[in-house]
């Protein structure tokens, strides 16, 4: 996720929440409705919840899913969706119930293999009650819906941040972290259940959809037209996006054949639509850098959504399509500048987020910490500055009183999941692993956590390989840069004054240029996490 850099202040801009506890249908029995994981003999009740000790309310328990197939029609100008969800999950018990996350929406009918199934209803919690428990095994869910899809308010120190699905004058954008997916489907949602993916999104004739994966079909009949798209390499619920706009949509190959498709709202022009087609362009650079830092892309297509939403202020990582906010390509006086380190940023998280996803939210600086090195590696790649020249620059300027440093980032509470140490100090404490076990253990334990088969990654991992890897014990290194509520020591300091001491006129000047980009590249990402996310 990436923050915007824009002084624009933020607007309020959010739908009530529909929270009122109501039951439809049938009540539950005592067997089906009975407490988490209760056994009644036959059968148990699926968690409510995944156990996300950040977000207890998340995701579900007792099955997993292995596709969502949504086919839904919006109409931009009610703001209403009508949603038929079709789930293929798998059991993991028998269940006499299971949850689903949805927060507002109207249910108006559910089927669980083909047979009507009784409900209720909290404010995240749809509670399916079905005739017959499910034995262990595929099971398949319908569920009818309709409605003004939920809007969230993502609660930042200082000011809050609007996400979700989000009506915009010329259709919607849809994306959010952590919440977003519950608010248009029902769905199990957390990062640990990942699930395949097709979208049939319905508009009025005209209106044009991006969503992930590829377009598969487009048919027009009677003033409306159903795009078709297919996302089949499992992913994250809040990675799903389906943005209704009018779009300029541009159809490329990389240099390695890569499918991308580039969908940039129609009324960006000028100078600010040549800054962002310029950093578009640049994608397969980036992921041939990237690449050759991290393993290979791990997805069969790759592109960008660039809504004209004023009030967008982040970028998010949507898989295989990235939502940006315009704003990345404006300066604080609006005028255009180059954004490419925002594209370096969402195309690192097809990685680092996407590919390995979170197994819980509290480890987010695994997101955010390789995504911002990425933009490290770029400027190198760019010859503007090193890694470690970052991360000196970076490490100098910000003093030891700085409540930068209380930011614990291995576990930084719900309060500050996305404040500025998580992105930063997450980029330094892999510069500083780097420092510690040297350039060929770093990269080796880079790849191997980019290339693991499960898809999932907590922190005790991440140091586990490390240490794997290196054959060093580093559980007091990881404790000072991830667990600790304080600047480290220097870890080079004695090393920076020898090669300052030697350093010839010439490298000095070079030095100079490169701590002065740093220092510059520290102040613009401030001013990013001031305004918004990424």
């Amino acid at each position: 996720m990436t923050m915007s850099k824009s002084r624009n202040r933020r607007t309020a801009a959010v739908l009530a929440i529909v929270c009122l506890t109501t039951a439809l249908g049938l009540p539950a029995t005592a067997q089906a409705a009975g407490p988490d994981g209760r056994s009644t003999g036959r059968c148990t009740s699926g968690a409510p919840g995944i156990g996300d000790p950040y977000y207890p309310n998340y995701g579900n328990g007792g099955y997993q899913v292995r596709k969502y197939d949504l086919d839904v029609t919006y109409d931009p100008a009610t703001d209403v969706l009508d949603g038929v969800a079709g789930i293929k999950a798998s059991a993991t018990k028998s269940l006499c119930s299971f949850n689903l996350d949805l927060v507002g929406m109207t249910v108006r009918s559910i089927e669980v293999n083909g047979v009507r199934a009784r409900w209720s209803r909290t404010e995240h919690e749809l509670t399916v009650i079905p005739k017959s428990p499910i034995e262990r095994g595929k099971f398949e869910v319908k569920v009818r819906y309709d409605g003004v899809p939920h809007e969230f308010v993502l609660q930042l120190p200082g000011f809050e941040l609007r996400t979700g699905f989000m009506a915009t004058p010329d259709g919607a954008t849809v994306a959010g972290q952590p919440e977003v997916a519950a608010g248009w489907f029902p769905v199990n949602d957390h990062p640990l259940d990942k699930a395949q993916y097709s979208f049939d999104v319905t508009v009025p004739k005209g209106y044009e959809v991006a969503a992930n994966g590829f377009l598969t079909g487009r048919e027009t009949r009677r003033g409306w037209t159903t795009y078709e798209w297919d996302a089949r390499e499992p992913m994250a619920s809040y990675l799903a996006t389906i943005d209704i706009g009018f779009w300029d949509v541009h159809k490329w190959r990389t240099n390695t054949g890569l499918p991308v498709y580039d969908a940039v709202d129609s009324a960006i022009t000028g100078g600010l639509r040549s800054v962002i087609d310029s950093s578009l362009a640049r994608q397969g650079e980036v992921l041939d850098v990237l690449g050759g830092a991290f393993g290979p892309y791990p997805f069969s297509t790759v592109g960008a959504i660039v809504d004209n939403q004023d009030d967008l202020f982040f970028a998010l990582e949507t898989q295989t399509r990235p939502v940006y906010s315009k704003l990345f390509w404006l300066d604080a006086d609006g005028n255009p500048v180059n954004g490419d380190s925002v594209v370096v940023h969402e195309l690192a998280h097809q990685w680092f987020g996407d590919k390995i996803a979170l197994a819980r939210w509290q480890d987010i600086w695994l997101n955010e910490g390789f995504a911002t090195y990425a933009e490290w590696l770029w400027a190198e790649h760019e010859g503007q500055a090193t890694p470690q020249e970052m991360f000196r620059a970076t490490y100098d300027a910000i003093p030891a009183d700085d409540p930068f440093w209380d930011v614990v980032i291995g576990d930084p509470t719900v309060e500050f999941l996305f404040d500025d140490p998580v992105y930063v100090r997450g980029a330094m404490t892999l510069q500083a692993l780097r420092n510690e076990v040297g350039d060929h253990d770093f990269w080796r334990i880079v790849r191997r956590w980019a290339a693991q088969r499960d898809g999932h990654g907590t922190t005790s991992e991440f140091i586990a390989l490390a240490e794997r890897i290196s054959g060093q014990q580093l559980d007091k290194f990881f404790d000072v840069w991830l667990f600790t509520g304080e600047k480290p020591a220097s870890p080079d300091a004695a090393a920076s004054a020898s090669r300052a001491a030697a350093a010839s006129t010439d490298d000095k000047a070079s030095d100079d240029k490169a701590s002065d980009f740093a220092r510059q590249w520290l102040a613009n990402t401030s001013e990013r996490l001031k305004r918004g996310r990424r």
